[in-house]
C-alpha cells in the first residue's frame, strides 16, 4: 500500500472501538494543511474547508457518507485572474480490510475480462485505522471547476485586432481540405 500524498491526523478512524451506531467526524481543516492541499490540488489557494462526515460499520469495514463544503482560489483561463468557487459535494465512499483481500492474478494472454462498469470499487485499509484524507482530497478534486473563468469571460475578448486567422494553430490544415483553395 503506498504512502498518502496527505495525512490530516483528525481524519483517521479507529474500526475496532466504533460504537454499533457509528460515529460522526466533524473535520475544519487548518491553514497548514490547506496549503499542502492548495498545492497538491494546483490551486492558488483553499482558503476554506470543513468536513462532516458519518462512518458505520460495514461488511468488516466501514462506509463513509457526508458532505464537504469548501471555498477556493483559482486563476481564469482566459485572463489568469483569481476566480473564487465555493464547492459542496457530497461523500459516499466504502473502506475494506486489506488483511485476506485476494489480490489480482494476471490474466493469460487473450483471455476474457469482466469489468463491473455500475459497482463501486471499494477502498482498502490496513490494520485497525482508516485514513480518511485522501478520501477529502479526491472529494475536493472532483468538485473543482477545471475550466474557470470570470463571469462574461470570453476567449474571444483577448484576439488581436491584427488576426487573421491565418497564423491560428489549425489554420494549416484548411489547405489539406481543400488543396486548391476553392470554396
Amino acid at each position: 500500500m503506498s504512502e498518502p500524498r496527505l495525512h490530516i491526523p483528525e481524519a483517521m478512524i479507529r474500526i475496532d472501538t466504533m460504537p454499533a451506531e457509528g460515529r460522526e467526524l466533524d473535520l475544519s481543516i487548518n491553514a497548514e494543511d490547506r496549503a499542502k492541499i492548495a498545492e497538491l490540488i494546483d490551486v492558488t489557494s483553499v482558503d476554506s474547508l470543513s468536513v462532516h462526515l458519518q462512518a458505520t460499520k460495514f461488511r468488516g469495514g466501514l462506509r463513509v457518507t457526508g458532505k464537504l463544503e469548501a471555498d477556493i482560489v483559482q486563476p481564469s483561463i482566459v485572463s489568469l485572474e483569481p476566480v473564487a468557487q465555493t464547492l459542496s459535494e457530497p461523500v459516499d465512499r466504502i473502506y475494506l480490510p486489506a488483511t485476506g483481500r485476494e489480490m489480482p492474478q494476471p490474466e493469460a494472454a487473450g483471455a476474457e475480462v469482466y469489468v463491473d462498469l455500475e459497482g463501486d470499487i471499494p477502498d482498502y485499509f490496513e490494520g485497525k485505522e482508516a485514513d480518511l484524507s485522501e478520501l477529502i482530497l479526491e472529494s475536493l478534486s472532483l468538485g473543482i471547476d477545471p475550466y474557470p473563468k470570470l463571469e462574461g469571460e470570453s476567449l474571444g475578448d483577448y484576439v488581436a485586432e491584427d488576426d487573421t486567422g491565418d497564423d491560428l494553430p489549425f489554420a494549416g490544415l484548411k489547405v489539406l481540405k481543400d488543396p486548391d483553395g476553392g470554396a
